[in-house]
């Protein structure tokens, strides 16, 4: 049995299969997601798991170069917004509107759905390298 880090073997395994640039996807329980995208839903009820600790939990296993948010965190859900800036002020945000946000689903290896229903909780994690 794996004794730290990622346990949820879904998540552990997309994480060890992502190379430099690759992105994965932490998401809202409304983000509508097309079946063909690899999707690992955690959700069990509403706001369970919650977004920031999925963040938080793959923020532990994944080198992370850049995350972008949809533009419109900054005023529908800026607890978040100012959560993500302030705990993790050492990865460089982007922003795109939240459209452009859905377009991109697909060139991501997974999205990974949470609980959260708060408005506008996804986020696009673009992999770093770790040397």
């Amino acid at each position: 049995m794996k004794k730290t880090g990622m346990l949820n073997r879904d998540i552990a395994s997309i994480l060890a299969r992502m190379g430099h640039t690759d992105s994965i996807i932490i998401a809202d329980c409304g983000l509508p997601i097309p079946d063909e995208t690899v999707t690992i839903d955690l959700s069990l009820t509403l706001g369970i798991p919650d977004f920031l600790s999925v963040f938080r939990a793959v923020a532990e296993d994944m080198a992370i170069e850049e995350m972008t948010l949809a533009d419109e965190i900054k005023t529908s859900n800026p607890a978040l917004h100012n959560q993500l800036k302030t705990d993790y002020a050492g990865i460089p945000a982007t922003y795109m509107s939240h459209n452009d946000l859905k377009h991109n689903i697909t060139n991501a290896k997974a999205v990974i759905r949470t609980g959260e229903a708060t408005p506008f909780a996804n986020v696009i994690l673009k992999s770093g390298v770790i040397f």
